[in-house]
């Protein structure tokens, strides 16, 4: 775990880009040596570290305000931030990683609409979401723009959002700890998750395997902190369990759905495996008495690495303790493993075996052969004469 280039930094990202490199971009706000800006740093991953300098730097105008978070579309050429003066931008990255510039564009749609807290991008790259302090739900077909959902009062005031694996829905949070199930296609609001009168449901996100449809949402209940587990089949809680035991700020999951991550209010995370919901990592004082603002795993392949920022104590990537995932050749070198191990067993089960291709000889045997042999000789008479 390293902490690099601390400072103001508002919200945080990965940028996943080809040959499975990996790109961390930054907001950062205002301070007295330089404006707000949007910065992007290599990822080395043997020393589990960014680099000591941007790779590239965009300072934001002064009617932008700071920025909130950032969102990044799957092909891992463009993102997407809101300001706190209102409106989001539309950045894209061009050339490669030695040579990286940034460009930006206006999303006539979001202009003027308000900070956003939310943002997010369908998996499939098909559908863009914002969710705003005023409680604004928009749902965009991207590229095109096209406006899907326009819904004025989905909220109070957003929370949390996440598209689920096949984009066909989009779950969201409230601050008054209501949360909305939304259809994707027609932006029909399809349903609210039951809670108790004492339960404030507060995070939201999909599982990401492909096998098991459930929604994880962090609930609080007075001064306890629970993980509950919804299915999306029925939308019913199937159940819960205590994890990161303290208020959570952020939550994420895996891009292979394999762990879920929880970032506390006061600077812990927890990872936990999802086949077993058991704790497989635990980073206590991460980001000392700071709450985590934005929580991440890398999406480089067998790369188990999360990126965690804070107000205070800036970006910082840490290598979880879990087990490492199998890696390509070491599958095929099992696989030829097991070949050559059951052709030596074969091998040694013919030559040294009584098998069905190298029975014995025995004297009964030898004797059949040796009367088969004489009834085939060529003396005519060798039966007798024959009774015609």
């Amino acid at each position: 775990m390293e902490g690099e280039a601390g400072g103001s930094v508002t919200c945080g990202s990965w940028i996943r880009r080809p040959e499975n490199l990996s790109l961390v971009v930054l907001g950062r706000i205002t301070t007295r040596q330089s404006s707000s800006a949007i910065e992007i740093f290599s990822f080395d991953p043997k020393t589990t570290s960014l680099s000591s300098s941007p790779l590239a730097r965009h300072d934001l105008e002064e009617s932008d305000g700071d920025p909130i978070t950032i969102a990044v579309h799957p092909s891992g050429d463009s993102f997407v931030c809101s300001f706190t003066n209102g409106g989001c931008k539309l950045f894209e990255l061009h050339g490669q990683e030695t040579h990286l510039k940034l460009s930006t564009k206006e999303l006539p749609p979001l202009l003027d609409v308000g900070p956003q807290k939310c943002l997010a991008f369908s998996v499939d790259g098909s559908r863009f979401a914002t969710g705003g302090v005023d409680g604004h739900l928009r749902i965009l077909e991207w590229p095109s723009l096209r406006i899907v959902v326009n819904e004025v009062r989905a909220h109070k005031s957003f929370r949390d959002m996440d598209f689920s694996l096949d984009s066909e829905f989009l779950a969201s949070t409230s601050t008054d700890g209501s949360a909305r199930i939304w259809k994707t296609e027609d932006g029909v609001p399809l349903m609210t998750l039951t809670r108790n009168s004492d339960e404030k449901i507060e995070l939201c996100r999909f599982s990401k395997d492909g096998t098991k449809p459930f929604l994880f949402c962090t609930v609080q209940r007075g001064n306890k902190a629970v993980t509950a587990v919804y299915d999306i089949s029925t939308w019913n809680k199937i159940g819960h369990k205590r994890l990161l035991g303290k208020p959570a700020s952020v939550m994420s999951v895996s891009l292979d759905g394999k762990y879920l991550a929880l970032g506390s209010k006061d600077g812990d995370i927890c990872v936990v495996e999802v086949k077993k919901m058991e704790i497989g990592h635990w980073s206590k004082r991460l980001h000392l008495g700071t709450p985590i603002a934005s929580l991440e795993f890398c999406p480089s392949r067998n790369c188990r690495v999360v990126l965690t920022t804070s107000n205070q104590w800036g970006p910082m990537v840490t290598k979880l303790n879990v087990p490492a995932d199998w890696k390509e050749w070491q599958i095929y070198l099992l696989l030829l493993g097991l070949f050559l191990a059951s052709a030596v067993a074969f091998y040694i089960f013919f030559e040294k075996s009584d098998s069905f291709w190298n029975f014995p000889i025995a004297r009964e045997q030898r004797n059949i052969d040796s009367f088969l042999g004489d009834a085939q000789s060529d003396d005519p008479n060798v039966f007798g004469p024959l009774d015609m």
